[in-house]
């Protein structure tokens, strides 16, 4: 007999069925890994939004406030 079938007869009923991270914990393994694309994704985009910031402040805010020193 092979190994699958042997697996498929001891897990019964949760045979194909995806596991969770933790016993306790109700979350499945394919959830955990959206949640990290998700995260990355969120991250290079906060990572983005800094450089466009320190682009406006360190450039910009002095190129247009030329005028107001005294």
């Amino acid at each position: 007999m092979g190994d699958s079938k042997r697996r498929k007869e001891s897990l019964g009923d949760k045979y194909g069925q995806e596991e969770n991270i933790l016993a306790w914990l109700p979350i499945k393994k394919s959830q955990a890994a959206q949640f990290v694309g998700w995260s990355t994704k969120g991250a290079w985009v906060g990572i983005g939004l800094l450089v466009l910031y320190w682009v406006t402040v360190r450039f910009l805010g002095p190129a247009l406030g030329w005028w107001q020193v005294n």
